[in-house]
């Protein structure tokens, strides 16, 4: 499979762009957060049983419904987070049990047309509300979650318009974009895997939904499912390849990836962007047995991986990065890339470094990534972004550096490659 850095990103970024001009103008479709609009139905009484509200509790926070429906600065689960697409905002809404403004009024089998079909109380929902791998979840489980959602304190909170273009703010057409592209088969483990394995399967692409973002997508905006997990740009960062063939060739183990979701650092790196509240309100929450099972998944094996030792090529001085890593990065990152603990992350065995495309090298370097902080132990500052200071011969320069010091991947960046990332990173800014 060649590098996704070498498959000609500007015939990609004409392809985008005609694509937004063109792309289903007669289904409306968009790709924004579905609506849980409220109705004047009645609504089916929620489970009182108190076991079935703790355990929805759990699935809804692997779920990572809070992540996506509370705004900055706002109240849980009421909504509001605006969502840039190429055709316009789209807010999350409100989906607390409030019946004027939120979820209240929703019966149960409303709610699972919601979760399995997108087909709300007022119509279609828009497909990046996870429906499509939401549909996966057992009545049981759905059960669950609606039961928690109906227990949770009513916040009366309007839901914003959104600020979407004709034909796209047409919800019609998304009827046939679900006979086309959506089908809502339920889940059905694998006889030939272990116990582990399937729940982890059922938790990465059902209740975290991970393909969604790790999944490239096709011309209608459905999920390419031969390519599943081989990874896509979302908002100008690189959602990574996670399938097992890649993770192990990085020398992933059960006990980096635990980390990983638990504290969003790990001997192979720290996550960012969009991947920072998905940790924090989501995975951070695993039980010890769903963390392993999400990792026997991934990893495809329940086995002990060993860890071999994290990459450290030595200094080539005469390289031009090198001035620029000691002048930019070591102050943080380690004279050797050891890096800091609570400050940066190692560069030794980085697996953004190690990674076949650079794009996100080049974005991280352009754009920065904001200071996270996970608990009272784990926390890391903000990285700057150096877009006004650093030109693209040193964006070049110092890629290759940290490639070929702490990676096994080649120094190989152009400036053509450069000015082609940058195209795509800041594509909508």
């Amino acid at each position: 499979m060649k590098p996704l850095y070498q498959c000609n990103l500007s015939r990609l970024i004409k392809a985008q762009k005609h694509l937004r001009q063109n792309l289903l103008l007669s289904l409306g479709l968009i790709l924004g957060l579905g609506l849980f609009a409220c109705s004047s139905s009645a609504a089916d009484k929620a489970s009182n049983n108190s076991s079935d509200i703790e355990r929805g509790a759990y699935l809804m926070k692997i779920g990572d419904c809070v992540a996506c429906h509370t705004a900055v600065g706002g109240r849980e689960l009421t909504g509001g987070l605006p969502f840039e697409t190429p055709f316009g905002a789209v807010f999350s809404t409100n989906i607390t049990s409030d019946k004027d403004t939120g979820i209240g009024k929703y019966s149960y089998d409303e709610f699972f047309d919601a979760m399995h079909h997108g087909v709300g109380i007022n119509g279609n929902l828009y497909p990046a509300m996870p429906y499509t791998s939401y549909s996966l979840l057992t009545d049981e489980d759905t059960k669950a979650i609606y039961a928690y959602l109906m227990s949770t304190k009513p916040i009366k909170q309007a839901n914003l318009d959104n600020d979407v273009s004709f034909p796209f703010n047409v919800r019609f057409g998304l009827k046939a974009w679900n006979l086309i592209a959506h089908d809502a088969e339920k889940f059905a483990p694998k006889k030939d895997k272990s116990e582990p394995w399937n729940r982890g399967n059922y938790l990465v692409n059902a209740l975290g939904h991970c393909g969604e973002c790790h999944t490239p997508r096709d011309s209608l905006f459905a999920m390419e499912q031969d390519k599943h997990f081989q990874g896509a740009v979302i908002e100008g960062l690189e959602a990574s390849d996670i399938t097992p063939a890649e993770l192990n060739r990085q020398n992933w183990t059960h006990d980096d990836l635990k980390s990983l979701f638990t504290e969003g650092y790990s001997r192979k790196g720290t996550v960012f962007g969009g991947m920072y509240p998905v940790v924090y309100h989501s995975f951070s929450h695993l039980t010890d047995a769903d963390m392993h099972a999400v990792s026997s998944y991934l990893l495809d094996t329940d086995e002990t991986v060993e860890a071999k030792p994290l990459t450290f090529n030595g200094h080539q001085r005469e390289l031009p990065g090198y001035n620029l890593y000691m002048g930019y990065c070591a102050g943080c990152h380690g004279q050797n890339g050891e890096g800091r603990p609570n400050v940066a992350p190692a560069m030794a065995g980085n697996a953004t470094l190690d990674k076949a495309s650079p794009h996100n090298i080049v974005a991280v370097m352009l754009k920065g990534i904001k200071s996270q902080h996970y608990n009272t132990t784990t926390s890391f500052y903000a990285m700057p972004g150096y877009a006004d200071e650093l030109s693209d011969e040193q964006l070049k320069d110092l890629s290759n550096y940290l490639r070929v010091t702490w990676s096994n991947q080649p120094g190989d960046v152009d400036l053509n490659t450069i000015n082609d990332l940058k195209e795509v990173i800041f594509e909508r800014d």
